[in-house]
């Protein structure tokens, strides 16, 4: 008995030894090899959000400039200039240019709060401002004060090579806001080096602002754009009073051109990144907390822990009743055992072990010659199993052969020019091929649409019967995962029961949507309709399965995408209907949306 209870505690010792290191050391790999990965992937999204905040930026700009560009279409004022007409002269004839070209070309969703055209001697030509107020307050000559309006930027660009539009910006004090400044260099015949005028185009920052706050997904971020070698334009974030030093070091590099060539740079408790548009002097910056890229990290650590605890917990529960389980039925093949060893001769022991394992195995040593007739037995009968499963499958047809045959009758439907027959066995052919697929039970709603579409055009031609089908299915759930085969067979139970009796136009909406994490599928039809009691027997499943009714009769259909819905995605998952006699009926399935898996 010593020996019994020393087993049983080895056996347990070393199983809860084992699996203790094993999760430890699993725990361990995982955390060293995932931490790094998850960091670095964070960053890579915060990164990929950038480029993304650029292009939406770059859209905005590209607009801008486009309209910018249409001043050339103002024949005269761009062939006074290129004759150097005087100044007088050309404030005279086109005092309300800049008014003309801003109220023409652009929307009031644009923000453009003022326009101003200059010949290439920096002289006021034309001014357009929205509004003339002391909240709204634009200057008439933007070198009228220089380092207010942050114009001496502009004069540089102007007496630059640089052909790309200018973007800079200036805050205007009166409203209290960042302007964006947009300034287009005129030019003879399109000669890059003989310049004859510019436009200067001041727009509100609100557009600018509105396309950071999109991509502004925490509060403790800050994200802002500002021209290389300029000021900052535009803003979004809080930063705490130590790390205010650091953007002004950050923005000061920028605006001096020396912010280097890296993308990302770690400092202190942020990370810093940043963007350069291709075609524009225009960049996106951002600094955001390390903290945002370790709470993934954090997470991954406590729920290892909980794991962990869970696991050993579960291993000790499990593997004390294991241990005790093996160890009782020793005890009692000890207390046989020595029966044997008394007297009891029907049992044979030709071999004496020194443990529990050698006295089982001497113990079912005169078991042996009826377990080698019940396996016999058992081999018989095995046999006999097979052939009869054989001679089964024998008898089934073999799907392939079955739609193999369907693309034959086709091609030679359609070599004899029977174009229906042709399309006929095609779609039959598709629908057998994609309802066989038993090893994946979970496709998309597009291929669902292309399954459906191929059954309603069998049911046209077999029926003769003319439905109209209408389908509003939204992009976005497209590539939704969806079971195989939930969609047709509740438009196959509108058609059956909803269609088949009614006797006015037929119709058949079927749409799908996104709503927030889920997504909604409604079959509509405006057939005969169904009463309440009607409705509660298509989900009784007890009644279908004691009266032996087909689907021809009661729509099995309907419960058996009921309770796959409820299996795969929980109860709160599954069909609702809602009918009216008389007016239709209305199927809606409601599940989680998630893309398929690649």
């Amino acid at each position: 008995m010593n020996r019994t209870f020393k087993m049983h505690t080895k056996i347990l010792l070393l199983c809860l030894g084992v699996t203790f290191f094993a999760l430890i050391f699993q725990m361990i790999l995982f955390q060293q090899s995932s931490s790094r990965m998850i960091y670095e992937q964070a960053k890579n999204e915060s990164f990929h959000s950038l480029q993304n905040m650029q292009e939406d930026v770059y859209n905005l700009i590209k607009g801008i400039e486009k309209v910018l560009i249409e001043s050339y279409n103002e024949r005269e004022f761009i062939q006074d200039l290129k004759n150097e007409k005087s100044i007088k002269q050309m404030r005279n004839t086109y005092s309300r240019e800049a008014y003309n070209i801003a109220t023409n070309n652009f929307e009031t969703t644009d923000g453009v709060v003022a326009l101003y055209l200059y010949n290439v001697n920096n002289e006021i030509i034309s001014t357009y401002r929205r509004a003339v107020t002391p909240r709204h307050k634009y200057p008439t000559d933007i070198y009228a004060e220089e380092s207010t309006y942050n114009s001496a930027i502009v004069k540089e660009y102007v007496q630059s090579d640089n052909t790309r539009m200018l973007i800079s910006s200036y805050y205007n004090t009166a409203r209290e806001k960042e302007i964006i400044r947009y300034v287009l260099k005129l030019y003879n015949n399109g000669n890059a080096k003989d310049i004859i005028g510019y436009v200067v185009c001041d727009v509100d920052s609100k557009n600018l602002t509105a396309i950071i706050e999109k991509y502004s997904n925490n509060e403790n971020m800050y994200l802002w754009f500002q021209p290389t070698g300029d000021r900052p334009a535009a803003c979004v974030g809080t930063l705490n009073a130590d790390e205010v030093s650091a953007l002004e070091d950050f923005q000061k590099s920028i605006q001096s051109g020396k912010e280097g060539d890296k993308t990302t740079i770690e400092s202190g408790n942020r990370v810093f990144f940043h963007l350069e548009q291709d075609k524009y002097n225009f960049g996106a910056y951002s600094l955001m907390p390390q903290e945002m890229f370790y709470a993934n990290q954090r997470i991954l650590a406590h729920n290892l822990i909980l794991i962990l605890v869970a696991m050993f917990a579960v291993a000790v529960v499990v593997t004390y009743v294991v241990t005790k389980t093996l160890t009782k039925p020793l005890e009692n093949m000890t207390v046989t055992a020595k029966k044997i060893k008394e007297g009891d001769t029907k049992l044979r022991m030709e071999v004496l072990e020194q443990d529990e394992i050698g006295i089982l195995g001497q113990n079912f040593n005169d078991l042996l010659d009826t377990i080698e007739d019940l396996i016999s037995e058992e081999y018989k009968t095995k046999l006999l199993l097979n052939r009869a499963e054989y001679n089964a499958l024998q008898a089934q047809i073999n799907p392939h052969f079955l739609y193999n045959t369907l693309d034959t009758m086709g091609s030679i439907a359609e070599m004899q020019e029977c174009r229906q027959v042709s399309a006929l066995c095609q779609s039959l052919s598709n629908i057998f091929r994609y309802s066989l697929d038993m090893k994946h039970p979970f496709s998309t709603v597009a291929k669902e649409m292309v399954h459906l579409k191929n059954y309603i055009y069998v049911m046209d031609v077999r029926m003769r019967d003319h439905i109209n089908y209408q389908f509003d299915i939204e992009e976005e759930v497209l590539k939704a995962e969806i079971p195989r085969l939930s969609i047709q067979p509740i438009v196959e139970n509108a058609l059956n029961h909803g269609l088949r009796n009614s006797r006015k136009a037929k119709e058949v909406c079927i749409s799908a949507k996104a709503e927030g994490e889920l997504m909604e599928i409604i079959v509509k039809d405006n057939g005969v309709g169904m009463s309440e009691e009607k409705i509660k027997s298509l989900f009784d499943t007890e009644g279908a399965e004691n009266t032996g009714e087909t689907e021809g009769k009661k729509s099995i259909g309907i419960q058996n995408i009921h309770m796959r819905m409820k299996m795969f995605y929980g109860e709160e998952y599954g069909i609702e209907i809602e009918s009216k006699e008389g007016e239709g009926t209305c199927v809606k399935l409601r599940i989680p949306q998630k893309a398929q898996e690649r």
